[in-house]
């Protein structure tokens, strides 16, 4: 079982989403769904067609953002989503929606 200070400490995720992700409202999607789960971070297009996420939470908070994007906004069709470790950012308080 995990400890109180592993369910608190604050992890990072990288996160790339697959599919029909681009013109539907995805990065507002993601920047909505954060926003309500207290994650702190950015999204942004990406060249290839993929969109992308840094987050920063709680494991269970990384674990239901990861649920949401597998599931995107009603526009959307996502095929994967892969998640990466990352690095916390120091200084990164509030989710943004970035470009591309």
């Amino acid at each position: 079982m995990a400890s109180t200070d592993d369910q608190s400490r604050t992890l990072a995720r990288r996160f790339l989403v697959y599919g029909r992700v681009h013109g539907v409202g995805f990065r507002w999607f993601v920047e909505r769904e954060a926003h309500i789960l207290q994650i702190a971070g950015w999204v942004r297009n990406n060249h290839d067609g993929t969109v992308e996420v840094l987050a920063m939470g709680t494991r269970d908070q990384l674990s239901g953002l990861r649920s949401r994007l597998q599931e995107g906004p009603r526009a959307a069709r996502v095929d994967r989503v892969e998640d990466f470790d990352a690095e916390p950012v120091a200084g990164l308080g509030s989710f943004q929606v970035r470009g591309a």
